[in-house]
């Protein structure tokens, strides 16, 4: 856990230390970007019946991509959302919910998805490695748009790409010396840039505080959480993202530092459903420029499967 967290720190948050390990891995990092840029160049893309709108992102980890898939799907009727599912149990193709009904508990569907599929209401969620298989099913029971979570290097799938950019990025090259997931100009492919305080706003409401609480989260660069976090907060865990927690351990921890609650993420409050222990909650939601919705309702309204 040690090893993950300092390299996170790495990628997201380099001190001048880190450029000792990070110069010697550009060889690398150029291979790496020029393999995905080749990849991105050649792939042949398969269009479907349905309007398909991916919002991912160029880095690694967390860049606001849940709160932005709740906040467009939640937009529409008879809409699906297809994920990776990271973090989760299994394998294959799971249907996580069906027009807002839960089917699966969250080792199966992974924390985020789960996330996703109690947001959503009316809409269905489904997790495949295998995204066009998804895309197949979803379209078979009716489904008249899809968001695809994480989409963006899905290079073989046609589909609306928005990427999601972040305030700031310390560490500007591709993996492994950086958090960069392709070369940084490969965002040129997407059809909507939204970069986050100039197109798109974090908002956190807050549930349950109470005057002594820890905070446990096991999500991508948390120290980015500071910003947000209330008063009250005696101690910090961090587990590596997507990580499952022990009830027992973190009872431990709460009596040891005499916290009256965890303070979690909606991501990990799903991982917590079923525990005793009192909770603090942390709900992030965005607030999205209105052009880049009214750019979405166009593309679905004038779409046509021939093109």
């Amino acid at each position: 856990m040690r090893l993950s967290y300092a390299y996170e720190q790495m990628l997201f948050h380099p001190k001048w230390y880190d450029w000792l390990t990070i110069l010697p891995l550009l060889p690398l990092s150029g291979l790496y970007g020029i393999g995905m840029l080749v990849r991105r160049k050649t792939a042949k893309r398969k269009r479907y019946p349905v309007p398909i709108v991916s919002v991912g992102n160029l880095i690694v980890g967390g860049s606001g991509k849940t709160p932005f898939v709740i906040a467009l799907a939640s937009r529409y009727e008879k809409v699906a959302v297809i994920s990776r599912g990271y973090g989760r149990k299994s394998r294959g193709m799971v249907e996580v919910s069906r027009n807002g009904k839960i089917l699966v508990d969250v080792t199966q569907s992974g924390d985020e998805a789960m996330e996703m599929a109690e947001a959503l209401p009316n809409a269905s969620v489904i997790v495949s490695e295998k995204r066009g298989m998804a895309i197949e099913k979803v379209i078979a029971q009716g489904a008249e748009m899809i968001v695809l979570d994480d989409g963006f290097n899905r290079v073989e799938i046609e589909k609306y790409e928005i990427v999601l950019e972040p305030a700031k990025i310390n560490n500007p090259f591709p993996f492994p010396a950086g958090p960069y997931r392709e070369f940084a100009f490969c965002k040129r492919a997407a059809d909507i840039v939204a970069k986050e305080g100039r197109d798109f706003f974090r908002k956190v409401e807050y549930e349950d505080l109470q005057e002594r609480m820890l905070l446990v989260t096991a999500i991508s660069d948390p120290e980015r959480l500071d910003a947000y976090l209330p008063k009250g907060v005696v101690q910090k865990v961090y587990l590596p993202d997507h990580a499952y927690f022990d009830e027992n351990e973190l009872e431990r921890l709460m009596v040891k530092c005499r916290a009256k609650s965890l303070l979690v993420t909606g991501k990990d409050a799903v991982k917590m459903a079923d525990f005793k222990l009192p909770l603090s909650k942390m709900k992030l939601k965005l607030e999205i420029e209105a052009a880049i919705m009214q750019q979405i309702d166009i593309y679905k309204k004038g779409y046509n499967c021939e093109e």
